[in-house]
């Protein structure tokens, strides 16, 4: 299967960098039985799903994780993204300007005395660094990190992070502290519209994963096969498992929002001959899901639009099929849907 085959243009014009309202972005439903194609609102939500089906969210956070500074002592500029902690003080970093910063190299962001220190600690591949930072008036790194930080937009945003960027990129359910992109699907729903699903019967259920910067790994393969996602954290608690169990067992539709809680769900799938099963667990995501693949769990789909290429779009293609999901694509693009992270959204069932 070739990467090429997961292509197609869009205009740059239709690449979202505002946030429309919640609950107010266009939505696109596809029905994988039939090929059908309907223009519907995020906000039809309530009246597209139907009692008793288990809506899994991704709870979430994302931290400010892209630190702006200047190199010690020569002052110069530095660019860290923080891509994930690895133990205690030391976290995964991509850093800029990658060929000036070796093992060794130090680091500051704020000023005296709300200071974040940072020292490379080991050199890697295409920018990242292992670094390790501390502050030195006693304040926590996280807390220094929430105070300093950036919200890291993704790179098709073309503009500067804003204060409202904080909360506008998090879900309104976000609670996990972890992620440095938020689980986009998510973004559409407010208070009210969780509010008119529960009450349509629609049982909504939270399990986490932080997502990586890997989600924005373009796919420098030829071949799909040979591609590799970055491996994800994820938790799902007792509780989470007992109901996605129970709804598997009585035969109820699970739908996914996002493609991070579609990779939780069918990497935290436990099946035999007889039946599937989700266990309480902490656990990695490192499955890549690409069409062939056979979901043992998700049953319905809410996502955004994806990259041509990308392995979001593939994962999108198992589910519904590549041919179909490429045409609904085009179809968006005729009707000037927005796309990507701050765009409208798909719904498959």
């Amino acid at each position: 299967m070739k990467v090429s085959d997961f292509g197609f243009d869009l205009p740059a014009e239709l690449v979202a960098q505002e946030p429309a309202p919640r609950g107010d972005s266009r939505l696109l439903v596809v029905d994988r039985a039939s090929g059908a194609r309907t223009h519907a609102s995020v906000a039809d939500l309530p009246g597209l799903l139907r009692s008793g089906d288990a809506l899994v969210v991704n709870d979430t956070r994302v931290f400010p994780a892209r630190l702006l500074g200047r190199r010690v002592p020569s002052g110069g500029a530095v660019e860290c993204l923080l891509v994930g902690r690895l133990e205690g003080d030391r976290w995964d970093a991509l850093m800029h300007p990658g060929q000036k910063l070796r093992e060794g190299s130090r680091v500051s962001f704020g000023s005296p005395p709300r200071e974040l220190h940072g020292e490379v600690l080991e050199r890697r591949f295409h920018g990242r660094r292992t670094i390790r930072l501390w502050t030195e008036d006693g304040a926590g790194i996280d807390e220094r990190v929430d105070e300093l930080g950036h919200v890291p937009l993704p790179p098709y945003i073309k503009r500067a992070d804003r204060p409202d960027d904080r909360e506008r990129y998090q879900t309104v359910y976000a609670r996990a502290r972890g992620s440095v992109a938020a689980p986009t699907a998510g973004l559409h729903f407010t208070a009210d519209l969780l509010d008119r699903l529960a009450a349509r019967g629609v049982e909504r259920i939270a399990i986490t994963l932080h997502v990586g910067y890997g989600t924005f790994k373009p796919v420098r393969t030829d071949d799909v096969e040979q591609h590799q996602v970055d491996p994800e954290a994820y938790a799902i608690s007792p509780a989470a498992a007992d109901a996605l169990n129970r709804a598997l067992d009585d035969g109820r539709r699970v739908v996914a929002v996002g493609t991070t809680t579609t990779r939780a769900l069918e990497s935290a799938a436990l099946s035999d001959t007889r039946s599937v099963h989700l266990q309480a667990d902490r656990g990695t995501a490192d499955l890549f899901i690409y069409p062939g693949y056979t979901f043992k769990v998700v049953g319905g789909l809410l996502t955004n639009f994806h990259l041509p290429r990308s392995s979001l779009l593939m994962l999108v293609s198992a589910f519904a099929g590549r041919e179909l999901i490429l045409e609904a694509y085009r179809e968006a693009i005729e009707q000037r849907y927005r796309f990507y992270s701050y765009g409208d959204a798909m719904l498959i069932l």
